[in-house]
């Protein structure tokens, strides 16, 4: 079928219901200053207005006409029909808003009506009683001067009073009375009247109730109106007829105190409004489409405002306001804009000051303190310089008072040279068996015990490794001791880890016992052991100095008793003592990351109590104690001077070493924690000034080869071990870089970063998880475990050595003079020599010289004597050769050599 079939009207059908279009579609073409300009559509909708007197749409109610009192004939005619309701597009919250605005206006307008109607009644009653007073005055004054008959005055009596001093009175009686609340109504006493007159209308005298706060006198603000011409009274029109009636253009009579609307129809005299005519054409504007018929209503702020302003009219002009002078914390370096906003000033104000100073800069370059400091005394303010080390905490060297010292237990730090018995005689001392369970049978972490002794006294041990790469754990152990224990095994003598623990005993200033442990063996020479401290400046008390010495067997259990004398002795002597009052300090002496409680570390506390709840600064990590574990296991509250103890709570794993400090609360905690990290940032990260050193030994560090690695290991004195060690190892040819180094176990962003670098991960005591080992299969990292630190070390220097490949050396077997050139062939050319030094054999690499300058390198292609071919030709002979790669530059005089070269690996 066609279309033309499908538009035909077919039978049944009706014509589709629809409604007029209520909506005015146009363009405002908007411009802009900047010469752009944009088109917008804005579509107009048609308002309804509703009138006085129109039912709302949203209750109509029918009057109801009353059956009971039918109206008279003559005044029968067809009741008018109700005006049709003219169609609104407004919505129902606007047809809500605008009917509860025109309420409020009608309200206030009867109010205001009222108001005034009570004023003039109220007026005219006053004027009234101030007449009737003067009338009164006046009778009397003449009944005074002439009296009148008593009839005349009876009559007087009798007479009725006037209408107008009939209604005073009420009013008179009412005024005595108090304000009642506004709920009620005061009933004035009707005044008597004799004569048979109805009774006028009682005048109520309204009040303000003097508990009630007085009324504002702005709110509530009607909505402005644009004035309008009135049109000219007219005089009433005649009655139309019932057909006019029914006309929607009927004129209605306002009820008193109601406004007339503004879009309500005038008489056919009114001007037409041109400017609110909506079918007029012309451009069509934003504010004609969205506005209120070009009324705009007054917004809260503006009321807010206006109140303002009229409570400021009461109080007065305002007087200046005095400057307020401000301490402004100026650091280091500061922008003008920050500068400003800690001064309450303006930017624009400093930078125009800066102008004058000769110095054109923005609100958002830098300037330095001494500038600022110029600008703050400008401004008139005070000045408080500071910096950004200020806001690190300083350690408290005060000394504490006198009487709130308390005596501590003694720390002792056993040091010595490895294997030479040391975690022994502490196992002795303590009952316990360590040894057995250290891999290698060595200590490779510095340990700390609180042993309780036969007498109730306490003393702390710190056991500290004896390799050579634990240096700076022995360091530690000396910088917090009291009394250093030396152990040197009578069989071995003084070696250079002994050696260098009496260098760190005699940096620290602390006293020494010498114990000469392994007595029991038959090799033992204690009188050779205390022979060779002499040449150590270390003079025992057998040979008259000032250090003790005992003798003592770790295995045998012999002489503890004396060595444990001789310590108390010394702490006698040293009165040791410390405040236990005051907030805590104290040293990591090991710090480890454990896989269930987080980051734990070792502390020795120097002085204070540390508690359960504390909060703490410890290095560049900050934190609150969860929990307090004492060197048995054994959970704490607190923790006394002298006391090592594992701490948990901290946000990171801190560096062995790093003072702990209890601070206030958390928020300067963080604060100074972060400080430290940046400060440790920019010292990785900020590069030495170049200079010709520095340029020569970074081009010789780009010729080495690199070894990368990445170190994981369980404590952070382990790891700083491990990398001192291997660092050591580098040389000119290689260099051992690490890429990172951390504590706990081996995850997945280590095996990432090793992956992309090509280097293998060494893991000392700690293992790679899962997910870590399926990654390093699927790049092929190699994860090397150890738990010995010397194995280590040897393992890397031989895959350092590895990296390298095998070194060549050369050893020269002959060397003969060329004494004569002949021609070979076409080309070439062959040397006639003579033997004058070893062997010159076929298949060694040849070189030529010339003046002692190489000229050729190479091999020998043949060498024949009397046309034979040769395999070698020894000293004094001569012979013929000829040389690979056609070499025939060959003069007479030029030296030939043979050079053997031999292969061998490399060692670091």
């Amino acid at each position: 079928m066609s279309d033309t079939d499908n538009e035909k009207p077919k039978l049944g059908m009706r014509a589709p219901l629809g409604l007029k279009r209520t909506v005015e579609t146009g363009q405002v073409k908007q411009s802009f200053s900047h010469g752009r300009s944009n088109t917008v559509i804005v579509e107009t909708k048609r308002r309804r207005v509703l009138r006085p007197g129109d039912t709302p749409p949203a209750a109509p109610e029918p009057t109801p006409v009353p059956e009971a009192a039918p109206a008279p004939v003559e005044a029968k005619a067809p009741a008018p029909k109700p005006a049709p309701k003219p169609v609104s597009n407004l919505s129902a919250q606007e047809r809500q808003a605008l009917l509860l605005r025109e309420a409020e206006e009608q309200r206030l307008n009867q109010q205001e009506e009222t108001r005034r109607r009570e004023d003039a009644e109220r007026a005219a009653a006053a004027e009234e009683e101030k007449r009737r007073a003067e009338e009164n005055r006046r009778a009397e004054e003449e009944a005074a001067k002439a009296p009148a008959p008593k009839k005349e005055a009876e009559e007087a009596k009798v007479a009725p009073k006037p209408e107008a001093e009939q209604v005073a009175e009420p009013a008179k009686a009412a005024e005595p009375a108090k304000p009642a609340e506004p709920a009620k109504k005061a009933a004035p006493e009707p005044a008597p009247a004799p004569a048979p007159a109805p009774a006028p209308a009682p005048v109520i005298e309204l009040g303000r109730d003097p508990s009630m706060p007085a009324p504002r006198r702005f709110s509530p603000v009607a909505r402005p109106e644009i004035p309008k011409p009135q049109p000219k009274p007219e005089p009433a029109p005649a009655p139309a007829p019932a057909s006019q009636q029914s006309t929607p253009k009927e004129s209605r009579a306002m009820p008193s105190g109601i406004p007339t609307p503004r879009n309500a129809p005038a008489g056919r005299s009114q001007p037409r409004d041109r400017k609110g005519d909506e079918r007029r054409g012309g451009k069509l504007t934003v504010n004609r489409a969205l506005g209120d018929e070009g009324a705009r209503s007054r917004s809260l702020a503006a009321l807010k405002r206006a109140r303002e302003k009229e409570k400021r009219s009461y109080s007065g002009p305002r007087e200046p306001q005095v400057k307020q002078v401000r301490d402004v914390q100026v650091p280091d370096t500061i922008t003008v804009q920050e500068l400003a906003n800690r001064m309450a000033e303006k930017g624009a104000d400093l930078v125009k000051t800066l102008f004058k100073m000769g110095m054109p800069v923005t609100v958002n370059q830098t300037i330095d303190q001494d500038t600022a400091e110029l600008l703050v005394t400008e401004f008139g303010h005070n000045i408080v310089r500071v910096s950004d080390s200020d806001i690190d905490l300083v350690l408290d060297t005060t000394d504490d008072a006198p009487e709130a010292m308390k005596p501590r237990a003694p720390v002792v730090t056993i040091m010595g040279h490895v294997d030479h018995g040391k975690t022994s005689l502490l196992d002795a001392l303590r009952g316990t068996d360590v040894v057995r369970g250290e891999a290698g049978g060595i200590t490779q972490h510095i340990g700390a015990y609180q042993v309780t002794m036969k007498d109730k006294s306490q003393v702390t041990f710190l056991d500290t490794p004896g390799h050579e790469a634990f240096t700076q754990m022995r360091a530690r152990g000396a910088d917090v001791t009291d009394i250093v224990v030396l152990v040197v095994a009578a069989d071995d003598g003084l070696m250079p880890q002994t050696i260098e623990a009496i260098a760190h005993t005699k940096a620290a200033g602390v006293p020494m016992i010498v114990a000469i442990n392994k007595i029991d063996k038959h090799e033992a020479n204690a009188q050779k052991i205390r022979e060779r401290l002499l040449s150590e400046e270390v003079v025992v008390e057998a040979m008259g100095g000032d250090v003790q010495d005992v003798e003592v067997s770790a295995l045998k259990k012999t002489g503890l008793d004396t060595l444990i004398e001789k310590i108390q002795l010394q702490a006698e002597l040293l009165e040791l003592q410390a405040n236990p009052d005051r907030a805590a300090e104290g040293t990591v002496i090991e710090a480890k990351l454990d896989k269930g409680r987080g980051p734990v570390a070792t502390i020795l506390i120097n002085r204070g109590t540390l508690k359960v709840g504390d909060v703490f600064v410890v290095g560049a990590e900050s934190g609150k104690v969860r929990a307090l574990i004492d060197d048995k296991g054994r959970q704490v509250k607190q923790a006394g001077p002298s006391m090592p103890v594992e701490v948990l709570g901290m946000s990171g794993v801190p560096s062995a070493g790093d003072p702990l400090q209890v601070v206030e609360n958390e928020s300067r905690a963080r604060e100074v924690a972060e400080y430290r990290q940046s400060v440790l940032l920019e010292k990785r990260t900020t590069t030495a000034p170049a200079s010709l050193e520095t340029m020569f030994s970074a081009l010789k560090d780009k010729q080495a080869i690199e070894y990368p690695l990445v170190v994981k290991a369980d404590t952070q004195g382990t790891v700083e071990a491990i990398v001192a060690s291997i660092n050591k190892i580098s040389t000119d040819l290689i260099r051992a870089r690490v890429l990172n180094s951390g504590v706990g176990g081996i995850t997945e962003s280590d095996v990432t970063l090793a992956g992309a670098s090509g280097a293998p991960i060494i893991g000392f005591n700690v293992r790679a998880n899962a997910k870590a080992r399926e990654i390093a299969e699927r790049h092929q990292v190699a994860l090397k475990y150890y738990d010995v630190i010397y194995d280590l070390i040897d393992e890397i220097r031989a895959g350092m050595a590895g990296e390298l490949g095998p070194e060549a050396f050369e050893t020269v077997v002959g060397r003969a003079e060329i004494k004569e050139v002949f021609s070979a062939g076409k080309h070439g050319k062959a040397a006639g020599i003579l033997v004058t030094e070893g062997v010159i054999r076929k298949s060694l690499k040849a070189r030529i010289t010339r003046e002692d300058v190489i000229i050729y390198q190479g091999e020998i292609a043949s060498l024949r004597r009397f046309k034979d071919d040769v395999a070698e030709v020894r000293t004094g002979l001569e012979c013929g050769v000829t040389f690979t790669q056609n070499f025939t530059d060959i003069k007479s005089g030029d030296f030939l050599e043979t050079v053997e070269v031999e292969m061998r690996e490399r060692t670091l």
